[in-house]
């Protein structure tokens, strides 16, 4: 079950090759992942080819707009999810992380609210501070010129220029669940005039603990709305919320319920607990300069031990969890987005949201306890179709779940095994 070889890391080339040997052996005839039309992952992606914005029913003005952004051609969930979207029907959107659930649903909001009244039409909620401006962002990108006012509302920031800006009227509100209950509860906005509710990363959502506060305000929402959820995963919790939220939804499915992105290569690396930073450092010794490297550790102390020990080794690394003031985790992010740090060390607040192109290598330097975490881990890399590395380092009393992880993603990951540091050795 074990490669042992002297490389310590698969080669990258243009034309990259799959581990040789035994190593090899460890992966099945993949089975393509299936959408609500029966059709394969790669058959939905191909069908999409010659589809371009223009034949999903959108203005001029938007197409003008996504062409500025740079965008012509839909994915797969975006191609099946805005047309719908548009037609004002609630649907649920399944499709692996990386595959631009994001714009399925800003760019039919913008459409929708371009040119309507000044009003609160549309609210997402989303699960973290990092989605939220990420979501703002996509809206800011996609509606530049249209005069729609964006906010969003999370916590960890100064509360009155969230009340300035939400008493000065906004069209569409970004928000956690529980910063912005605070708002409704001080009355700081209403939602009497509401035409679009998100439901964004609602399976993360409800793994946070959000339900109450999820329930808590769409009870204060008009019934006759649209509603649009979107989720990586779909597990019966989530199933159930979109039963009492969604009237008659579509779905739109593109790769199968726990997939892990294809364009991800995935490697474990056999490792004792107390040489797993030696063995990153051995890693990235072996990396190219370039490269971009995500890890993710079990704990926010583990995220800053690491740091340490890489910065000791003559790395430069940043932290980012939730004990680091939202300025610190801004400025962390910003640093590794302008490539000014090529190592960021989080936990897994930063398995959801963290739209950065380039990121080369996930690391999971501690296995995720819930298997479904590991597919939102290592969504982080291989996404807009690029190509990535997970490498997951695994102790021994880490392989039962390493094996969870194969049963949910529905293949056996390759072992690599480096000489001095595999704990079988």
């Amino acid at each position: 079950m074990t490669k042992t070889t002297k490389t310590p890391r698969p080669k990258r080339s243009a034309a990259k090759k799959e581990p040789e040997g035994p190593a090899a052996t460890l992966l099945p005839p993949a089975s393509e992942p299936t959408n609500t039309s029966g059709l394969t992952l790669a058959e939905a992606e191909a069908s999409t080819v010659e589809i371009t914005f223009a034949d999903l029913g959108l203005s001029e003005r938007m197409l003008d707009s996504l062409r500025r952004a740079g965008y012509t051609r839909p994915t797969p969930i975006q191609s099946q999810a805005v047309p719908l979207a548009l037609r004002g029907k609630d649907l649920m959107g399944l499709a692996q992380t990386g595959t631009g659930k994001t714009a399925a649903f800003t760019i039919p909001i913008i459409e929708r609210l371009m040119d309507g009244p000044k009003r609160t039409r549309a609210l997402i909620l989303t699960p973290t501070r990092e989605l939220c401006q990420q979501v703002e962002e996509s809206f800011r990108k996609y509606g530049t010129g249209t005069g729609l006012d964006v906010v969003s509302v999370y916590g960890g920031v100064g509360y009155e220029p969230q009340v300035k800006a939400l008493h000065g009227g906004v069209d569409v509100i970004v928000a956690t669940p529980g910063r912005l209950i605070d708002h409704l509860e001080k009355q700081n906005v209403v939602f009497d005039e509401l035409e679009v509710l998100v439901l964004d990363e609602a399976d993360r959502m409800l793994d946070m603990g959000f339900a109450p506060q999820i329930n808590k305000i769409v009870a204060q929402i008009h019934p006759y709305r649209q509603t649009l959820l979107f989720s990586a995963t779909m597990p019966p919790e989530v199933e159930a919320l979109a039963r009492k939220y969604l009237r008659r939804p579509t779905v739109v499915q593109v790769g199968r319920r726990s997939a892990a992105a294809t364009t991800v290569r995935h490697y474990v690396y056999p490792v004792p607990k107390h040489k797993k930073t030696e063995l990153l450092r051995h890693l990235l010794h072996e990396m190219n300069a370039e490269d971009s490297i995500l890890v993710f550790t079990r704990t926010k102390h583990g995220a800053d031990r690491v740091v340490r020990d890489l910065e000791q080794a003559g790395f430069t690394a940043e932290a980012l969890h939730a004990d680091k003031t939202q300025a610190q985790r801004e400025q962390a992010l910003a640093k590794f987005k302008e490539g000014r740090v090529k190592i960021l060390v989080a936990t897994d607040i930063a398995q959801r949201g963290l739209d950065i192109s380039g990121i080369s290598h996930v690391v999971n330097y501690d296995v995720p306890q819930q298997a479904e975490d590991y597919v939102h881990r290592i969504g982080r890399t291989g996404r807009a179709a690029k190509e990535g590395d997970a490498f997951t380092f695994m102790c021994a009393d880490e392989i039962g779940m390493v094996r969870t992880v194969e049963r949910v993603i529905g293949q056996e990951i390759p072992r690599i095994s480096v000489a001095g540091y595999d704990f079988g050795t």
